[in-house]
């Protein structure tokens, strides 16, 4: 239901509390109820991307004003559901979150600001002492050297026709042995590197025309989209990776960040580009703290055209992708905004959080010109709502939660940042935001084009559906149903078709399937019907990355249990 920003609509959030509209359904004002995920629990870290559901991420704030741009969330549910209908739920065994959701990079709650400014921060009843690096020397552009390569390449490049049908290589595990007519076969299959007991994690997959790459504990490895065979050594880090780009570079680059020591006060401060097609390491630097209280204990990166931004606790720092040398610094602006979270891509955003501690006390949301940093635009979020996730940063589409995390809301914003629309479905929603999932792109389940938003609901029993959205009024344009009685999630949107992909069942494997955009019809067609064989080895990536390129589908771990008594799986690789 697209509004103006600056009147309240005529039902839904913008309503007085002691006149409860007869809204629809999303939207600011419906409530946050648990409903079942895969039904596994997961393995927490930054890159969980397992079970599908918004996680339970309670604002800082406190409560809505009186009805302004987008006013007060009703206290009561309307009987037939609307601002008041059951939402997007986290998964099954989803533990309470701490106040905030976003951690250091992904939005660094306003409470944290103002604790610490007082010296300490309460978290779950256990007073913590609040350091700040003082250090405000400059990132460096460095000499790499730091990793070192292991293992051997492969001078073999198999057919690569761009159907998935390249030499699929050796099966040492049999995995295709008793393959049926009409399912894919496994082109190859690799193990994960040993990790300590705690776990780890093993963030990012990149995919190129010719190397799939994933990172994993300290390693960064590349197998042949074909036959699975190295396109070159794996690099090794001297201390564990914490941060990767999610996104690659139209010249296939990215950039890992890794720890600098093992101790408790060591930071996530040391990066290194990387080329996917060659390994060859480029620029290296060190991210030095920003101001008092603004840490690279822990960071996030992210990549927007030629631009790489790196979150601190509470700034950026921006520096030129193909040189390393730092470009500018994203900081404090305004009436005390502190920048918390960057979302990249196609379009540079920045969440911070403002006014901490006052009456004032928001969100604000900002377009960033990704060569210069200056903002486009500016959103004030009303207060009492908190910005926890990016579904899509072209278009604009955020979805926030209010201070209590009781009520969510979808909006789409225009191009100067005013709301475009909110949704309006009374379907509840199951992003794949993962249970511990506080990364402000961490959203796996969810794809957009320029004018829809696809979404998956959430099923307990039998198929799921998913729903497009229109993003010019906020209202459902239609439906399609799981082809199975497994739940069925969105991958991307491409060449005017939604590729989905199918879960496994215990007795078969998982599909990969397209619905087309347009049109009257929006069946499924099936692009990969993935062998019964695999089934038991594809469900059990609990928390996983999923991507489909050029006919081959991949399948990647994204976190590490560390169990010693058996090999981890890694990455899956499947074609016709």
């Amino acid at each position: 239901m697209t509004q103006p920003p600056e009147q309240p609509p005529s039902g839904g959030y913008g309503a007085p509390p002691n006149q409860p509209p007869q809204p629809p359904s999303g939207g600011f004002g419906a409530p946050v109820q648990p409903t079942p995920g895969y039904g596994y629990p997961q393995q927490p870290g930054p890159y969980n991307s397992g079970p599908y559901g918004n996680p339970q991420q309670p604002g800082p704030y406190a409560q809505p004003q009186q009805p302004g741009p987008y006013g007060q969330p009703p206290q009561q549910a309307g009987p037939n559901g609307g601002y008041g209908y059951p939402p997007p739920p986290p998964p099954q065994f989803a533990p309470p979150q701490p106040p905030s959701g976003r951690g250091p990079f992904k939005g660094r709650p306003a409470l944290l600001i103002a604790a610490a400014v007082a010296g300490l921060l309460v978290v779950g009843g256990t007073v913590w002492a609040v350091t700040g690096g003082g250090d405000d020397k400059k990132p460096v552009a460095e000499k790499s050297g730091s990793p070192t390569a292991s293992g051997t390449s492969s001078a073999d490049d198999p057919a690569n026709p761009g159907d998935g049908s390249g030499d699929g290589g050796k099966d040492p595990e049999n995995l295709n042995e008793g393959r049926k007519s009409g399912e894919a076969k496994v082109l190859w299959y690799k193990e994960a590197p040993d990790a300590p007991g705690s776990g780890a994690d093993a963030p990012g997959m990149w995919i190129t025309g010719r190397t799939a790459v994933k990172a994993a504990y300290k390693e960064v490895v590349a197998y042949n989209v074909g036959n699975g065979n190295p396109t070159w050594p794996t690099i090794t880090f001297p201390q564990k990776i914490c941060a990767v780009t999610p996104e690659k570079s139209a010249g296939d680059k990215i950039v890992v960040a890794y720890m600098s020591g093992v101790s408790d006060s060591a930071k996530c401060n040391h990066l290194q580009q990387l080329d996917l097609n060659t390994g060859a390491k480029g620029w290296t630097a060190t991210v030095a703290d920003g101001d008092l209280f603004d840490s690279a204990l822990s960071i996030g990166l992210t990549i927007t055209g030629k631009t790489l931004m790196v979150g601190r606790s509470q700034s950026g720092v921006a520096y030129d992708l193909a040189t390393g040398k730092q470009l500018y610094e994203k900081k404090k602006y305004g009436a005390a905004c502190f920048p918390s979270a960057f979302a990249g891509g196609s379009r540079l955003l920045v969440v911070s959080s403002c006014g901490a501690g006052s009456d004032t006390a928001h969100d604000e949301v900002q377009e960033l010109d990704p060569a210069t940093g200056g903002a486009k635009w500016t959103k004030a979020i009303p207060k009492g709502w908190t910005v926890s996730h990016v579904y899509s940063v072209d278009p604009v589409v955020l979805y926030m939660t209010d201070a209590d995390n009781k009520h969510w809301n979808i909006s789409t914003l225009k191009s100067d940042g005013s709301v475009r629309s909110q949704v309006d479905s009374k379907a509840s929603f199951a992003a794949g935001c993962g249970t511990f999932n506080d990364d402000l792109q961490g959203c796996e389940d969810v794809a957009a084009d320029a004018n829809t938003l696809y979404l998956p609901t959430a099923a307990t029993t039998g198929p799921n559906q998913i729903v497009a959205i229109d993003l010019a009024t906020g209202k459902e344009k239609w439906r399609v149903k799981s082809p199975e009685d497994e739940s069925m999630l969105p991958v991307k949107v491409e060449g005017g078709k939604l590729i989905a992909y199918v879960e496994a069942a215990y007795d078969a494997g998982g599909q990969v399937v397209s619905v087309p955009t347009t049109g009257s019809s929006h069946t499924t067609t099936k692009l990969l019907q993935l062998p019964a064989g695999t089934a038991k080895i594809e469900s059990s990536f609990f928390s996983r990355d999923v991507d489909y390129v050029d006919g081959r589908f991949y399948i990647s771990s994204t976190r590490l249990n560390g169990n010693d008594d058996t090999k981890e799986k890694l990455m899956l690789a499947y074609g016709k």
